[in-house]
């Protein structure tokens, strides 16, 4: 076939670009069956790639892409802090890539994979189990290293680091009651992540063995709209406590409570789940579970090298510790 190119030997032998390349450069890294049927394709359509082609392909460096959902929070800018410092030190090349809300999610897979990373660090939280299971399918089929960066996926055979969320939440929650609170509110998006559902987890369960009925609040990560929520949420609801999965929506109800004339921690304690830079910038400071964001960008980054050297791994399924630093606000 005249000016095959590698697109086609992909589309014939239904494998993904990195795929192909990878036969072509270092073929022992794929699965003999998957080899064999690329090396027949290729065989078949007479393909021969160019000289700037090989070039690319036998690239030295080493190319890891990051797929997440919204680099505006926080939490996401201290995860990729730790990922991009590991990342020069190793000297490897690091891609972006969005998957935001709405979008087709094999689409954003096929970009990621078509740019022939050599990893993925995968830190979009917000995806349903169904999604996930489309994702990690989709990465072992085109045979690439992965590891969950701050993500909790129930399967055991993908690697990842976080901290247990679900514990860290019981236990601040069983400190608020200890200390005599008893309309401890739950705090947390009206959107779904991940890392805030096993929260909720943990939360729930201290209330229910303390004999308390667990009191959600949902609202929005958008001040603009939460400060709203929280006028109402105040003038309806007797509370003595809150628990925020993020630290910014803790500081926008203290704001608002303030506001309307209560103090903190006096009349309300607040409770913050990150220890961002928003917690120590707030007037009062926030007491919050330091979650160690950054050392979990820089572990997982050193996971996936491994992964990426093929090296042993004595624990894929990396839990952080964590503390509980106290402020002015409880």
């Amino acid at each position: 076939m005249a000016n095959t190119t590698i697109y086609d030997v992909a589309g014939a032998a239904k494998v993904s670009l990195a795929t192909v390349s990878r036969v072509m450069n270092n073929p022992e890294k794929v699965n003999p069956e998957t080899r064999e049927r690329v090396l027949r394709v290729i065989k078949e359509l007479g393909y021969r790639p160019n000289a700037i082609a090989r070039g690319l392909a036998s690239r030295k460096s080493t190319t890891v892409g990051v797929v997440m959902a919204d680099v505006s929070r926080a939490s996401t800018s201290q995860l990729l802090g730790g990922i991009i410092d590991i990342a020069k030190k190793y000297d490897y090349a690091v891609k972006l890539f969005s998957m935001s809300e709405g979008e087709d999610i094999k689409e954003t897979m096929r970009a990621v994979v078509a740019e022939q990373v050599d990893g993925i660090l995968f830190l979009n939280d917000e995806l349903d189990k169904e999604q996930m299971n489309m994702v990690m399918n989709y990465i072992k089929d085109a045979q690439i290293p992965v590891v969950l960066c701050n993500v909790i996926y129930e399967d055991d055979s993908v690697p990842s680091v976080s901290i247990d969320y679900e514990k860290a939440t019981y236990e601040i929650t069983k400190e608020l009651l200890a200390a005599g609170k008893k309309n401890v509110y739950f705090v947390t998006t009206v959107r779904r992540y991940t890392i805030n559902v096993h929260k909720g987890i943990g939360y729930r369960k201290a209330m229910t063995e303390a004999g308390l009925e667990p009191l959600i609040f949902r609202t929005s990560g958008d001040v603009t709209v939460n400060s709203l929520h929280f006028e109402e949420f105040l003038k309806n609801n007797k509370v003595d406590s809150i628990i925020s999965v993020r630290d910014s929506i803790a500081v926008s109800f203290m704001n608002i409570a303030i506001r309307n004339g209560l103090s903190i921690p006096k009349d309300i304690s607040v409770v913050g789940l990150q220890n961002t830079k928003y917690a120590i910038l707030s007037r009062p400071t926030l007491t919050c579970v330091d979650t160690p964001v950054y050392d979990i960008g820089a572990v997982s980054m050193r996971l996936l090298t491994k992964y990426m050297q093929q090296q042993e791994v004595t624990e894929s399924k990396v839990v952080l510790p964590y503390s509980i630093v106290k402020r002015e606000s409880n």
